[in-house]
């Protein structure tokens, strides 16, 4: 059985409204929101969308994918290739991907045994929008940098040195 808490929120296409757990409206109490963004398209039942962007959003997937975007790789030189990951968060991360279907693993027969990751259709059509995040990374690192800077000096909600 679901719990709610005493108020739950009532989504309409433009406000939100807070019910009773009981069902009766509370009238002049709640001030109706606007509710804006890309969520409110999404069918009621999101959550896999949630977790697609979950998977695709994660920092080494993205960095996974956009190494990969350059063809297949070996464990050894995918690992390589990117900085910071471990073996353990590679092989999570591969493993996901694989079971999203966003890449393949081949396993050759052979000692040392030999294994090979290479992008899906999939997983290739991921790569440009992975890509477009990391140039933009790239071109805007320094502002961020500078405004996060700025923060811990001012602080959150803070004018001024």
């Amino acid at each position: 059985m679901r719990r709610t808490n005493q108020h739950s929120a009532l989504r309409t296409p433009r406000a939100v409204t807070l019910r009773r757990v009981t069902g009766r409206q509370v009238d002049a109490v709640a001030n109706p929101r606007t509710l804006s963004g890309p969520c409110q398209a999404w069918p009621a039942e999101s959550g896999f969308i949630r977790e697609v962007l979950d998977r695709i959003g994660d920092k080494w997937t993205m960095l996974v994918v956009s190494t990969l975007g350059d063809g297949p790789l070996r464990y050894t030189d995918l690992h390589a290739s990117i900085p910071g990951i471990s073996q353990r968060m590679l092989t999570v991360t591969l493993k996901a991907l694989e079971r999203d279907g966003l890449l393949t693993r081949t396993a050759f027969p052979e000692v040392p045994p030999r294994v090979v990751y290479e992008l899906t259709d999939l997983g290739r059509s991921l790569s440009d929008a992975v890509l477009a995040m990391a140039s933009w990374a790239v071109a805007h690192y320094e502002e961020v940098a500078a405004q996060r800077r700025v923060h811990d000096i001012t602080g959150v909600g803070r004018e001024g040195a």
